[in-house]
């Protein structure tokens, strides 16, 4: 298979080629052309001087028509011409007139010339109206007028094949220059088919191929953190199950032994390990609906005040044992959305139960305000605030700010993948959740769901 830098350099050339033969063609064409007047101009001058003295030297046209054949230049000159007397008769023909024309006339095939001395007319010569079909003079018969024609061509020749070469090499280094960064790209390529995913190629230019070669180092780096991503997240999957299921283990063999007795307070906590795993799967099948824009959604028209009463009402006694004020900040005249109740309230649970883990004192606020497309509901808290180091990966799956913090079976989002969840179910809805935190300052989370 031909490459593509051979496939360029050849199109390159055949278009320097082609570009050059019609150049040449229309140059020689038109050399001639201009040659060919020049020299019937030229003829013209010395036959009509010659004309004029032989008239003047023998008073008349005598023997004019051997004088003409026994001179060669003279003879040259005078082909495809007519010569007549100042009374329209022909003395010497070599060029075809109209029979009706006249003095001081011509037709569109002849232009006439007439000889004359002083006021006196003594005779007229016909010559084409147009000598640009002259044929080219012949080297044995005229040498400089043919080495001029020669050296014109050759000329025309050798800027031909200049022209030529030239186009080839260009054609050839703008070809290199631009299949290098497909080269590049190419060996990028094969490097990921074969696991390496982290490849990055330089960008060039900002044309096609360089938003191509940007394209491709962001999908590299966007494959590399999936990657990882899953690889994390399939240790801290087997960590979640492996704590609850050794519980559970220890207890059933504990029992099955005789080793321990049954009593309610055993059977309590193996009843919450059977319930913190009941929820793990259920996010996990959550996000995998998500993933697969499979997440049912039944949506319902409701006042988002309304929506966030039913959460400050869920955490107002926890808010009140930790000494945390809660308040609602919401206008009563906001334009209705349409959401799912549940979903939504499972999302806003989250973020208020979140707020509630990290703030020591002060207050959590929910607000809400309204554009003509949308509706934002912000979850604010004065607690410790998200490090600038973790805010890109707060919403990521299994990921946790805090590393040191141990699982309680009472954590909402034990799991560390409430986020994530509230993520997938507002984008869901067709809206963004974002968040905005400072250090020692608190933290604010913000959701836009359009109107209608």
């Amino acid at each position: 298979m031909r490459s593509l830098a051979f496939k360029l350099t050849l199109s390159f050339l055949l278009v320097g080629v082609l570009g050059v033969a019609v150049f040449g063609i229309l140059v020689a064409r038109r050399t001639q052309n201009e040659f060919n007047q020049f020299l019937s101009a030229r003829d013209q001058s010395i036959l009509v001087n010659a004309l004029t003295e032989y008239y003047k030297s023998n008073r008349g046209w005598e023997n004019v028509t051997k004088t003409l054949l026994k001179s060669p230049p003279l003879d040259y000159y005078s082909r495809s011409t007519t010569l007549t007397d100042g009374e329209g008769k022909t003395i010497y023909q070599n060029f075809p007139i109209q029979p009706d024309t006249k003095q001081n006339e011509s037709d569109d095939k002849t232009s006439r010339i007439t000889l004359q001395d002083r006021d006196k007319v003594f005779g007229y010569l016909y010559v084409p109206a147009s000598d640009n079909n002259r044929p080219s003079p012949k080297p044995g018969a005229t040498p400089l007028e043919g080495d001029f024609v020669n050296r014109v061509l050759g000329a025309a020749i050798t800027s031909a094949v200049i022209a030529s070469v030239v186009a080839l090499i260009f054609g050839f280094v703008l070809a290199r220059t631009l299949t290098r960064p497909m080269r590049q790209l190419t060996t990028a390529t094969r490097a990921m088919a074969s696991g390496k995913l982290q490849q990055q190629v330089p960008v060039y230019s900002r044309d096609e191929i360089g938003e191509l070669a940007q394209s491709f180092n962001q999908m590299s780096a966007d494959l590399s953190h999936a990657s990882q991503a899953r690889k994390q997240m399939t240790a801290d999957l087997a960590h979640d199950l492996r704590t609850p299921l050794s519980i559970l283990r220890g207890y059933t063999e504990g029992l099955k032994e005789g080793r321990i007795a049954g009593s309610i307070k055993l059977y309590d906590i193996m009843h919450g390990e059977v319930e913190h795993l009941q929820r793990l799967v259920e996010d996990l099948r959550t996000l995998s609906l998500a993933d697969a824009s499979e997440l049912t959604l039944n949506k319902r028209t409701i006042d988002p005040r309304a929506l966030l009463e039913r959460t400050a009402l869920a955490y107002f006694m926890q808010a009140e044992e930790s000494n945390i004020k809660l308040t609602l900040n919401a206008p009563e005249n906001l334009p209705s959305i349409s959401v799912d109740t549940n979903r939504m309230t499972q999302v806003l649970n989250n973020l208020v139960s979140n707020a509630l883990r990290y703030t020591q004192q002060g207050e959590i606020e929910l607000s809400a305000r309204s554009n003509p497309k949308q509706v934002y509901l912000s979850v604010r808290d004065t607690g410790t605030g998200i490090a600038p180091a973790d805010m890109p990966y707060v919403f990521d799956r299994f990921y946790r700010a805090d590393k040191s913090r141990q699982r309680d079976t009472n954590d909402g989002d034990s799991s560390g993948l409430g986020l994530a969840i509230a993520k997938a179910i507002v984008e869901a809805h067709g809206g963004t959740i974002s968040v905005q935190s400072e250090i020692d300052h608190g933290t604010t989370f913000t959701i836009s769901v359009p109107l209608g």
